[in-house]
């Protein structure tokens, strides 16, 4: 009696005791679990830990061409301080005046990019007639109340703020032109008729009224911007190309009929016939160059700002950039623009729709154009434009407006989405198993829960919509793979195999 009483009184201790040790034991399972989440986690691509999950191939060009934008803007700010300090030293008295004034065009810039990027372009476009109405306004009054600078009439000045309207119907003039080519390309909901009327009102008009400022330069890019939009939607190059060689025509014959582009056109071809008057400019942004070198002089140790290269922080900043870091520095820019394109595209490729497509092929075309138009006139390549280089160049209207453009761009990736794959699908459906040691209730011990530690199980649609698993972690509804017999399976087969040859024998 004395025994059985003493048996029955321990019997609660040993199960206190045994609970203590499981909920240890559980404890220390849920903590190697954690862990090996934590490592499982850390193994992730890292775009995907810093991006929420969202794939690489979607968030790379995204990532990279803001990269590449944030660099580009910052290297300018550096090289707008150096190349303008001189000259505002002398009319202002703070070195840093184009410096902190081109700092608050960017900030307002990055602040117009980031709001396009994170809305809808398909929401934008429900705009376009509101824009394009604006922007024909501005235009008109550019052309009755603009101020008149070097003989063309651009620039407006409101509540005391100057701007380039220009540089902001740019913007407006790429949605709609992705508009019309998209409502006639692929919603089939315009016929050729109205497909004409929309590019003739919507296009031409503020094409017409930027060229008779005179604004050749942005004339010319957004023409070449539009024929490449217009390839890219599938228009037949029977019609594409009598179109380029009509508008490489007229505009042969407006330089021409014009003395002050006919004598940039001339000193293209000979500067050094007149080096202190038509060529002056472009003989000092060659002297730029040469002495530059290859390593350059210095970031801030330019010589020509002082005074001798006219617009050193505008339009010729490429020739201090040329001077100052040398030959390395130029064909830098050069590559980081080159990237820009090649992301820039890739989020076209990936566009769900034509429209984004276009959208973000146009503003990325617009930006490397007006580089290559801006590089060729400073090498003397081509005539001098006076278009400002994107993003390095000083002024308030050109880095807003093509920040805007990037921002753009950002929200067609945003809307962009690739075919799910095999492999997405299947990386989708892995997930980590938990031990048995988890598993202290036989609700925890669901189907829904593997049994095995430290494996990445697949699960299928139906295993989702609640069909249960066996104890043994395989699926119940014949879903399991057969790989062969069990190797016990494979040894007892050899086994029996033998004996019966010994018995033969």
């Amino acid at each position: 009696m004395a025994a059985s009483t003493r048996g029955t009184s321990q019997q609660p201790k040993r199960t206190t005791a045994n609970k203590r040790s499981s909920a240890k034991a559980s404890g220390r399972s849920t903590a190697r679990i954690d862990a090996a989440s934590k490592r499982t986690n850390n193994k992730k691509p890292f775009l995907e830990r810093i991006t929420a999950g969202v794939p690489a191939r979607f968030m790379e060009p995204r990532l990279i061409l803001s990269l590449i934008t944030a660099a580009l803007v910052v290297f300018g700010l550096v090289m707008i301080y150096s190349a303008s300090s001189v000259k505002a030293l002398q009319t202002t008295g703070d070195a840093a005046y184009f410096f902190k004034r081109q700092l608050v065009y960017a900030l307002v810039g990055g602040g117009v990019a980031i709001l396009l990027g994170i809305s809808n372009y398909h929401t934008l476009r429900k705009g376009l007639r509101l824009a394009w109405v604006a922007s024909l306004l501005v235009l008109l009054l550019t052309a009755g109340l603009g101020a008149a600078t070097k003989g063309a009439v651009r620039w407006l000045t409101i509540a005391g703020f100057s701007f380039q309207p220009s540089e902001f119907v740019k913007v407006v003039l790429v949605l709609y032109a992705a508009d019309i080519l998209h409502r006639y390309y692929a919603e089939h909901s315009i016929g050729l008729t109205t497909f004409a009327i929309e590019a003739g009102l919507r296009i031409a008009a503020p094409l017409l009224l930027i060229l008779i400022q005179p604004d050749k330069g942005t004339t010319l890019i957004l023409g070449g911007t539009i024929l490449v939009m217009a390839y890219l939607s599938g228009l037949s190059m029977r019609f594409l190309v009598p179109a380029v060689g009509i508008a490489v025509a007229f505009i042969v014959v407006l330089i021409l009929a014009d003395d002050y582009s006919r004598a940039r056109v001339i000193t293209m071809f000979n500067p050094e016939a007149d080096p202190y008057g038509a060529g002056y400019q472009l003989l000092q942004g060659f002297y730029a160059f040469g002495s530059g070198s290859f390593m350059g002089a210095g970031i801030g140790m330019s010589r020509q700002k002082y005074a001798y290269l006219p617009e050193a922080h505008n339009d010729f900043i490429f020739a201090v950039v040329g001077e100052e870091t040398g030959l390395i520095g130029t064909i830098g820019v050069i590559l980081g623009f080159c990237a820009f394109l090649y992301y820039g595209y890739r989020i076209a490729k990936n566009a769900p729709d034509l429209c984004g497509k276009l959208i973000a092929a146009g503003c990325t075309s617009l930006i490397i154009i007006q580089l290559f138009v801006n590089v060729m006139g400073i090498l003397g390549i081509a005539p001098m434009t006076g278009k400002p280089l994107p993003f390095l160049s000083y002024g308030g209207s050109s880095i807003m407006s093509t920040l805007a453009l990037v921002g753009l761009i950002i929200s067609v990736s945003k809307q962009s989405v690739l075919p799910e794959t095999e492999f997405d699908r299947r990386r989708s459906q892995m997930s980590l198993a938990s031990t048995p040691e988890q598993n202290l209730s036989t609700a925890e011990s669901s189907a829904d829960k593997p049994q095995k530690a430290g494996v990445f199980t697949f699960h299928t649609t139906a295993e989702r919509m609640g069909i249960t698993r066996t104890q043994s972690g395989h699926r119940s509804n014949n879903q399991r793979i057969d790989l062969g017999p069990s190797p016990t399976e494979r040894l007892r087969s050899r086994r029996s195999d033998s004996s019966k040859d010994n018995r033969r024998r």
